[in-house]
């Protein structure tokens, strides 16, 4: 059964599910407890509190929540069960269940204002691209999603065969309402058109031929910083903070300490001099 399309208050809900879900977890709550709380939080009118109540009983029996996301193809897209799946599958890998429950709610953010299939797409795509999670599975989830129509999809496939031989930003551009007005300027026939379907506009195209042969995450972020694209998710640097609380390292020291003069001691080369207390510069004799 194919995705349906939500109600904006669906992806609210699922916005701030996402977000909560991954507080928690930082605050090491265990799973299964986050779900069982954040279930009384969502709008009741929602059909969220229900899939919650189905992903934490399959997180008791399988501890994947991307399985139950799977299963639950008539509310969570195919993308959405994609990402977690790619978190949860390798513990070693640096996309972990922080930045795959951040990019859910950001998507899900997304989602919830009107977003248009040339934005989606770009977003859903640079989630691969960043964090290398493979093109091909990657765009077969992406094909699932009830935002794209058969235009789309058939597009997609055309993605699969030619990323790695020919360049993002070429394939985008020539699908560009853009590309048609340079044909026409180029040709000097006004009625010059192509043969497929035309995908995204002016202005996608335009920024899509000024970044040919370029580094496509230079191209997502100008649609961004253009056209108010969303933003995908980054890894965040690890904390300044030192590794030992400093209570813990001025006791270190000090044990560091006693042994070398324990150590000094065995070897009779101790000075006890150097603890003696020196007297006052500042002492006026009384006469």
């Amino acid at each position: 059964m194919p995705t349906p399309k939500l109600d904006r208050e669906e992806y609210i809900e699922q916005t701030h599910f996402f977000r909560v879900f991954a507080e928690r977890l930082h605050e090491n709550v265990p799973s299964q407890e986050i779900l069982l709380t954040i279930q009384e939080e969502i709008l009741s009118t929602t059909k969220l509190p229900m899939a919650i109540d189905f992903l934490r009983s399959e997180i008791i029996l399988t501890g994947r929540m991307s399985d139950a996301m799977a299963r639950l193809e008539h509310y969570f897209a195919p993308f959405q069960a994609f990402i977690m799946r790619q978190a949860e599958q390798d513990d070693k890998s640096r996309f972990d269940q922080f930045m795959a429950l951040d990019i859910l709610q950001k998507e899900a953010e997304h989602r919830a204002n009107n977003p248009t299939p040339a934005g989606l797409f770009i977003y859903q795509f640079e989630c691969l691209a960043r964090n290398r999670l493979g093109y091909n599975d990657g765009l077969i989830a992406i094909a699932g999603d009830p935002m794209y129509d058969e235009d789309w999809r058939d597009w997609f496939m055309i993605l699969r065969r030619e990323l790695g031989t020919s360049d993002f930003a070429d394939l985008l551009y020539v699908r560009s309402e853009f590309f048609v007005e340079d044909r026409r300027r180029a040709t000097r026939d006004s009625t010059f058109n192509v043969s497929y379907p035309l995908l995204f506009g002016v202005r996608e195209g335009r920024i899509a031929k000024a970044h040919r042969k370029k580094e496509p995450l230079y191209m997502f972020a100008a649609l961004q910083r253009q056209l108010g694209y969303p933003t995908v998710p980054r890894f965040k640097p690890k904390s300044d903070q030192p590794v030992i609380h400093p209570v813990l390292e001025q006791r270190l020291q000090r044990i560091e300490q006693s042994i070398k003069l324990v150590q000094a001691e065995q070897k009779g080369g101790l000075d006890l001099s150097q603890f003696y207390k020196k007297p006052d510069e500042d002492v006026f004799e009384i006469t």
